[in-house]
């Protein structure tokens, strides 16, 4: 049976990360393939700003356009989610030897292992995830989220991307926020469980 829908593509950080968290391999080399560095840098030209507007990130949108809204003139939740997605991504990944995507690890378990890292102060790191969880707007919660992804980044924390993107996107609609607000804290609360591997 033949269809005339597109295949889906993956997201751009499924291309390049292995199901066991490194990298996947390059067919014509053998090697590990890693995200080229102009790759990175096309997706951080979209920080702090609206979906579309960088024309250097138009290849690695994954996301189909909503064909209604685009004869309005305007783009989808998921459209705007994973455009902050893959800038955080290009932020994220940038410098590191190893994939800073990982599935399983969210948002809240992530912050956590920041918060275990030592290298910033528990007292401001705690000041920063309550200013993320009380953002009153998705432009609000990308401020806070690059800031922080910044600190994952420093001490080479990886984070579960597909979730972020979900998280983000649910943000565009209050009524959601209060549950992405529970999962984010029961994950970064959990810190007193020091043998804690689960995802939460």
């Amino acid at each position: 049976m033949t269809t005339d829908q597109p295949a889906a593509r993956r997201r751009y950080w499924h291309e390049y990360t292995a199901p066991h968290h490194g990298w996947r391999t390059d067919p014509r080399t053998g090697q590990p393939g890693r995200p080229p560095g102009e790759e990175l840098a096309a997706l951080r030209s979209g920080l702090g700003r609206p979906v579309m507007d960088s024309s250097k990130m138009w290849p690695y949108y994954s996301t189909e356009v909503d064909d209604v809204l685009a004869l309005q003139d305007r783009v989808s939740d998921e459209q705007q989610a994973e455009h902050a997605a893959l800038a955080l991504y290009g932020l994220h990944q940038q410098g590191q030897s190893r994939p800073m995507h990982r599935s399983g690890v969210k948002l809240g378990r992530a912050l956590r292992e920041l918060r275990r890292h030592g290298k910033y102060s528990e007292n401001a790191l705690d000041a920063r995830v309550g200013q993320l969880a009380a953002a009153t707007s998705v432009p609000a919660l990308l401020v806070h989220l690059r800031g922080l992804v910044t600190q994952l980044r420093t001490v080479g924390q990886p984070l579960d991307y597909d979730h972020l993107m979900a998280d983000i996107r649910a943000w565009h609609q209050p009524e959601r926020r209060p549950q992405v607000r529970l999962k984010w804290a029961l994950g970064y609360q959990a810190w007193q469980d020091k043998t804690s591997v689960g995802d939460e």
